[in-house]
């Protein structure tokens, strides 16, 4: 399809000075052309008369001209952007592969050009994240659906002894908590994302929260005998007390999760530049490079030779990159293979939540 072109400041004062000549040229023609029929016509008008009369001649040759000229520029300017048209109705049509070439084009279609393929490329990335995002999920519910199902048929055995089928119960009741835990982390997520959930900071010890919530995990820290090397300035912080302990339980369990018998993690909590710095390290399995750059995504798993009883939706991580940055904080890991891991978490001291 040919393409007009979207013309440049120059040529449009260039086409000003052409209408304005044209305007002249017409009153002109018009004087002469009346003046020529009175003389043939032996008609002599009172001078007034004769003015109005070349007047509307000339405004009437200046419309028939522009008309003309306005058809061919109207006509350049629809090819110039009948183009665009069609890749937005690709667009809308869920065809996010158009891609138009701005190289022949000139001023502001060059930067419609540009925008267009700009939309359409966020649009494609956007539309294969949520292709991802429904494959994962149903996934992630199809798992624990089918460990359930299969439990709950072969507790129609009668010849089964109490011995299994309590082993079948259990993991059905494991299962059934990994599926509900699932749908859990899929609304917080959800409403972490519209910035639905109801954020209420207010001012609170951030060391005795952390102590606290150590506490809490006491049974499973004991029960692998991991020591724990707590380090925990004194710090009031303004912020979400009920968000972000789901950030440190997250990353404790995590840490618990991932280190071995009688393997150590530390907490430590300090002031640095006016933040609240929070480092949670590990000498567990430690994570990968490759995996390192994805482990906040949604729904990825860094260990995929996990057992049953360490796996996990894949959904905590990005639950707690989400909530800090709700508090205007930032999150960063540092690990190696079989190195551990250390998260740091950074957080202002006092939130500014505009939600």
């Amino acid at each position: 399809m040919r393409r007009g072109k979207i013309y440049s400041w120059p040529i449009r004062v260039f086409w000003f000075l052409f209408v304005m000549t044209l305007v002249g040229v017409a009153f002109t023609v018009a004087f002469f052309l009346t003046d020529y029929l009175y003389r043939l016509l032996n008609v002599n008008l009172p001078t007034l008369m004769v003015q109005i009369i070349n007047s509307f001649l000339g405004l009437a040759l200046t419309f028939l001209t522009l008309s003309t000229f306005s058809r061919f520029f109207v006509r350049e300017q629809f090819n110039a952007f009948a183009p665009i048209i069609e890749a937005m109705e690709s667009i809308a049509r869920g065809d996010f592969s158009i891609r138009l070439d701005p190289q022949h084009e000139e001023g502001i279609l060059s930067n419609l050009v540009a925008s267009v393929n700009k939309m359409a490329l966020e649009l494609g990335q956007m539309e294969n994240m949520r292709q991802e995002f429904i494959s994962n999920v149903s996934h992630e519910i199809q798992s624990p659906l089918t460990s359930i199902r299969g439990f709950a048929l072969a507790l129609e055995d009668d010849g089964l002894s109490p011995e299994a089928r309590h082993h079948y119960l259990d993991i059905i009741k494991a299962e059934s908590t990994r599926l509900s835990r699932l749908t859990d982390d899929l609304l917080k997520l959800a409403s972490l994302d519209a910035e639905q959930v109801k954020f209420v900071p207010h001012s609170y010890r951030l060391d005795q929260q952390i102590r606290s919530l150590i506490l809490t995990c006491e049974p499973q820290w004991r029960e692998k005998s991991i020591h724990m090397d707590v380090s925990l300035d004194e710090l009031t912080i303004t912020a979400d007390e009920d968000l972000l302990s789901q950030v440190w339980l997250n990353i404790i369990h995590n840490g618990i999760k991932f280190t071995g018998q009688s393997g150590t993690i530390r907490v430590g909590l300090s002031q640095q530049d006016g933040r609240a710095l929070v480092r949670i390290a590990d000498n567990g399995i430690g994570i990968s490079g490759e995996d390192r750059v994805h482990i906040f995504e949604r729904f990825y798993k860094a260990d995929k030779s996990r057992t049953r009883s360490k796996e996990g939706s894949g959904l905590g991580l990005s639950i707690v990159k989400r909530i800090v940055e709700l508090h205007k904080g930032e999150i960063n890991v540092e690990s190696e293979l079989g190195q551990g891991s250390t998260f740091i978490v950074s957080l202002p001291l006092t939130i500014n939540h505009d939600g």
